[in-house]
Parts: structure tokens; sequence; C-alpha cells
């Protein structure tokens, strides 16, 4: 069972950075299995980061309700708001409301990290070329603290090729994981 992170809440909505950390370090793995069901139509890894902010800037004026991990369960409405947006702005059909089911979600625990998964995703991100790479690694090393236009910037790339480079990382990492028969629909459920 997960603790309750809302212990955390107050310190948070008070401004503690490093509150806000601890209730991200218990946090993160939920929220970004909530977003599962999205991946494959979302850059989900860049709704988490806008989700995470999000939490952040509201956390202050966050009441909870009296149930455990009412600020997770937000985080998580807010990822799921963020996913929806970004398939309306794409016009591509929303996921059923079947693959959220709301108790499944508060009652999963993520899975244990598979490290041969782990080992693969590392040799497919060494094969990838020097750009994407590049790209790739910088959003991976900010772990979603600094926008991608100050990414770019400090890769001397204009924002659409910094977007290019990272979209060609991401089909090409696919491409190697499918090649090693990584089913990667069933990896992101």
């Amino acid at each position: 069972m997960m603790l309750d992170l809302d212990v955390h809440l107050p310190a948070i909505a008070a401004g503690d950075a490093d509150a806000f950390g601890r209730w991200i370090a218990g946090a993160e793995g939920r929220v970004r299995d909530s977003l599962r069901p999205y991946a494959t139509r979302v850059d989900t890894e860049a709704v988490l980061q806008e989700t995470l902010l999000r939490v952040w800037q509201v956390a202050p004026r966050h009441a909870a309700d009296g149930r455990p991990n009412s600020l997770v369960r937000l985080a998580i409405r807010i990822g799921r708001n963020l996913c929806i947006d970004d398939l309306r702005r794409a016009r591509l059909a929303p996921v059923e409301d079947d693959d959220l089911d709301e108790t499944r979600l508060e009652t999963f625990e993520p899975r244990a990290p598979d490290p041969l998964l782990r080992k693969l995703i590392a040799h497919c991100h060494e094969k990838l070329p020097d750009k994407p790479a590049e790209v790739l690694g910088a959003r991976l090393a900010s772990g979603g603290a600094e926008p991608d236009e100050t990414l770019a910037e400090r890769l001397g790339m204009r924002i659409n090729t910094f977007l290019q480079n990272f979209t060609r990382a991401r089909k090409l990492l696919a491409e190697c994981l499918e090649k090693h028969h990584v089913n990667l629909e069933a990896e992101l459920r």
C-alpha cells in the first residue's frame, strides 16, 4: 500500500521545494503509470513534466478531501486532462473511458523495473545518431525541470530542430526495441 503523500502538502503549499521533491519521489511512478493508456499517441513524458509543474502551482490552493493521496489523485486528473487536450489538438480519438477505470488507477501499484528492458533501452539509446541522442539525453537529464526552449538553446538548436530530433529519437528508439521483440503496447500498459 502506498503511503499517504499528503503529509507533504502543508510544506508544499508553503513553497518548500524539498517537500515537493519528496512528494515527487513518491508520486511520480503512480502518475506516470496513469498516463500509460495514452503513451502510444501522446508524448507522456512532456505531459508528466507539465503535470508536475501544474501541481506545484496549484498546491497552495489545494484542499485535501480527507481521503489519502488527494494531491496524487489531482495530479492524475491533471495529467489525463492534458493528454485529452493533446489528443484533441491532434484530432485523434480519445482513449475510451473503460481504459481509464478509476478504481484500477487508485489501487494500482507500479511494476518493478525490468533490468533486461533497461539494458535494452540503454543499448538502443547508444545506437541513436548523434543529434537525436543528444536531444533525448538532454531532455531525460533535465527531468522536466527545464523547458524544451532552454534545452534547445543550450544545445545550440532552434526549438523546431530540437523537437524534430526528439521525435526522431523516439521513433528510432521504438523501432530498435521492436526489432528486439519488445512489445511496446504491452510495456506501456
